[in-house]
């Protein structure tokens, strides 16, 4: 995102304070003019009253013109350039009432130039210096065309001389002023700089703070980097548990199949492990070939660690576009390292949720899916069922004599016997299909797309890969299926109808499949293939 100049440059110091800092300024002011009449006799060229006066319509009118903001409650900008064009027509007026440019009071107008220069902006001061050589120009030219007394307390005729003294005057004000300006810019490009990075950090945070998943952290800083730094190629690595891989690239070539995989060699695991911001002028290929095929000819590379609690969980890798030899701008590694960071500590809460979620979701003993899944998995494809009107079978398993089994060979033996179930189940059924323990020593499928028949077949095919399993011991497992709608017309009442069928085929003398509606295994033509 791109900010345009002006969207700063007004709020680098508030209205409010600028008011008040340039108050003190003119009260100053009014006091030094006081102060220059009282002890310097020889300048003056005003009464004390006329003198008075002028500087009491000058504290009038510009406190009168804060008191109109402050009521109005609006950032009047305008109103403050007016005020300070008053303050050039006062500051002209004092120096020509005390003695011209031969007077003292000439260096309130430096003062008060510095002071816009440094507390509003450098583009205001050079506004306000040609304003008030344009002031004092003026004067020169009344006095010299009698339309207004010529000073007579010193000794100096007005002519070439005074013109001299006044461009000599001009121009010194005139360099003060650009040298402060330059400042000034220097100081308003910085403070501009680091307040668009505060806020770009502000809405980079925010933005991940709606983030739930790993890869999407690692597109949105890919994604951030390239746009605020303009890098070419951009690439993103996860760390976890020591295995390093690729989660997110920008820019980067498409390697082969048979291309080394980024991470396989101990470049990436070391640039990680070193928990700092290196710079890479020059690339060696042999060090990282699967990340020299992600990133061609790559150099000039930034590689930022992301760190938290202490330990790596990921690497930035970027490449900038300046020539081979020069520097990159501390402040471009100073944000990149603030963007890590923020990417680091969501990242891991992303996997520590991922990791919930699949614990949530899953079940320990077996690592399949757990009986919370299964339920939310069935209501939302018999709903899709009768949206399309399509059927969608269950289909539901028991180990034969297994508290025989746990009795006679211990509880260790039997949780690895619904592990190796739970890995049969999980092979066998179609990719598209749900396997998922309904508790004990029940596991239940959820068969989309497919009606009694073929569901009773698919059935039948890994009640048949149980029995012929030769890892010991050998078990035997029971099954029940059940269809909608044929046999059920929601959800709850089509696992009843499975769970009946299941005990029938456990009555009937286990091992074998028994449908709802009393279809045997021995009435079917064939079996689907791809169960």
């Amino acid at each position: 995102m791109r900010v345009r100049t002006a969207d700063y440059t007004a709020d680098l110091v508030p209205l409010d304070e600028r008011m008040r800092y340039m108050r003190l300024f003119r009260l100053g002011a009014a006091v030094a003019v006081f102060l220059s009449w009282a002890l310097l006799p020889d300048f003056r060229q005003v009464s004390i009253v006329e003198l008075s006066i002028s500087i009491g319509v000058y504290l009038a009118i510009t406190l009168g013109a804060e008191g109109i903001w402050k009521l109005s409650k609006r950032r009047a900008l305008p109103l403050f350039g007016v005020i300070l064009m008053i303050d050039g027509v006062f500051l002209a007026w004092v120096t020509y009432a005390l003695a011209g440019t031969s007077s003292p009071v000439r260096f309130l107008i430096l003062i008060h130039l510095i002071t816009v220069a440094l507390l509003a902006s450098y583009r205001t001061g050079l506004k306000l210096a040609l304003w008030d050589t344009l002031l004092l120009l003026m004067t020169f030219h009344a006095q010299e065309g009698g339309l207004i007394p010529t000073p007579t307390g010193n000794n100096v005729a007005l002519g070439d001389t005074e013109f001299r003294l006044l461009v000599s005057y001009i121009i010194v004000f005139w360099v003060v002023v650009l040298v402060t300006a330059a400042f000034s810019a220097v100081n308003e490009r910085e403070l501009r700089r680091r307040r668009y990075d505060l806020e770009a950090l502000a809405k980079f945070s925010l933005h991940l703070e709606t983030v739930t998943k790993g890869t999407d952290v690692a597109e949105i800083l890919c994604e951030r980097v390239a746009d605020e730094f303009g890098f070419q190629r951009v690439l993103m690595f996860g760390a976890r548990e020591g295995d390093i891989f690729l989660m997110h690239a920008l820019g980067a070539a498409d390697a082969s199949e048979d291309a080394p995989r980024p991470g396989d060699g101990q470049f990436l695991a070391r640039i990680a492990a070193s928990h700092e911001t290196l710079l890479v002028s020059k690339f060696d290929a042999e060090e990282d070939p699967g990340l020299a095929a992600l990133m061609p000819g790559c150099q000039n590379l930034v590689m930022a660690p992301l760190n938290a609690e202490g330990r790596s969980v990921g690497l930035l890798i970027c490449e900038h576009g300046i020539r081979s030899g020069s520097r990159i701008e501390r402040r471009v590694i100073s944000t990149l390292e603030r963007l890590v960071s923020q990417s680091a500590l969501a990242l891991q809460n992303a996997w520590l949720l991922e990791m919930l979620e699949r614990y949530a979701s899953t079940d320990g003993l077996t690592g399949i899916a757990n009986r919370r899944s299964f339920e939310e998995a069935l209501g939302r494809e018999v709903a899709k069922a009768i949206r399309t009107d399509g059927p969608v079978s269950l289909v539901m398993l028991d180990i034969d004599h297994f508290k025989q089994l746990n009795d006679v060979h211990g509880h260790l033996v039997g949780d690895r016997v619904l592990r190796r179930i739970g890995e049969i189940l999980d092979r066998e059924v179609r990719g598209g299909d749900m396997v998922a323990r309904y508790g004990g020593e029940e596991f239940v499928m959820i068969v989309s797309g497919l009606g009694q028949a073929d569901a009773v077949a698919a059935a039948e095919r890994l009640r048949t890969a149980i029995e012929l399993d030769d890892s010991e011991p050998r078990v035997t497992a029971s099954f029940g299926v059940a269809t909608y709608p044929d046999d059920s017309m929601d959800g709850s009442s089509l696992i009843e109808a499975a769970d009946t069928a299941l005990y029938s085929s456990k009555r009937e003398g286990r091992n074998r499949v028994t449908a709802a509606g009393s279809l045997r295994v021995d009435d079917l033509a064939e079996q689907p293939e791809g169960v």
